[in-house]
């Protein structure tokens, strides 16, 4: 096995479909991690279906519980299967189901993760885009900005253990895209360093970047010949 292989191969969502419908601790544990970080899209998602606030924080919490605790993957096609689009078709379901609401279990309780504060939703909800986006677009678009939120704070850690918090702040800006060229001098003289070496320092930035994007979307998709096309889908569904 490569190196790029044998990298990928304990990659979170890889893990989990490895080990299928077994009782694997290691997938359990990557499993859980993935629905730590992409439960709010979910959220997102059923709030836009319609239901209002309480209706969406119990459907979500009872759907992880369902999810983590049911046999969901015995019907996952392991060939083409990404994280992203099998959590929203497992959702769907969920919702499709014919489930006495009555019987619903209340937030907190049943098997979902203890971590998981499906209340600060709402508060991240109302800053959501005006209801024109779809429930499947706004699905996309919060997936797209939680990984490159995941990607930025990976990156932000990284400076800051090495003792470059502060470099990390100045050149995060230089992130988007080209600046303008009296940019780059305004920061060298700011940071009394040369226009050189911050663009040399900007370009490692984005190098970095890059590598973490990829590394961090490997962690939702089943092969690694998958991640540069999600790459570009998730880039374009975050500027949608």
């Amino acid at each position: 096995m490569n190196s790029k292989a044998a990298t990928f191969a304990t990659t979170h969502w890889s893990v989990v479909l490895a080990a299928g419908q077994s009782s694997d601790a290691q997938a359990s544990a990557a499993l859980e991690q993935l629905c730590r970080t992409y439960w709010y899209p979910l959220y997102a998602y059923v709030r836009r279906r319609g239901y209002n606030r309480e209706d969406a924080e119990d459907l979500t919490q009872e759907f992880f519980a369902r999810f983590l605790a049911g046999n969901y993957l015995a019907r996952v096609d392991r060939e083409r299967a990404k994280f992203r689009s099998y959590l929203l078709g497992a959702l769907n379901h969920f919702l499709a189901d014919a489930w006495d609401h009555a019987h619903r279990v209340k937030r907190g309780a049943g098997q979902a993760l203890q971590t998981l504060d499906v209340r600060s939703g709402e508060s991240r909800y109302t800053l959501e885009p005006a209801a024109e986006l779809t429930p499947d677009r706004l699905f996309d678009r919060r997936w797209a900005l939680t990984v490159l939120d995941q990607v930025l704070s990976r990156l932000r850690q990284e400076y800051e253990r090495s003792g470059k918090g502060r470099l990390f702040e100045k050149l995060s800006a230089f992130l988007p895209g080209d600046a303008e060229a009296d940019a780059y001098g305004d920061l060298a003289r700011e940071l009394e360093m040369t226009e050189s070496a911050v663009r040399v320092a900007v370009h490692r930035l984005r190098r970095r970047y890059g590598q973490l994007f990829s590394s961090e979307v490997a962690q939702t998709v089943s092969h690694p010949s998958e991640i540069q096309d999600e790459m570009r889908y998730l880039l374009a569904a975050a500027s949608s």
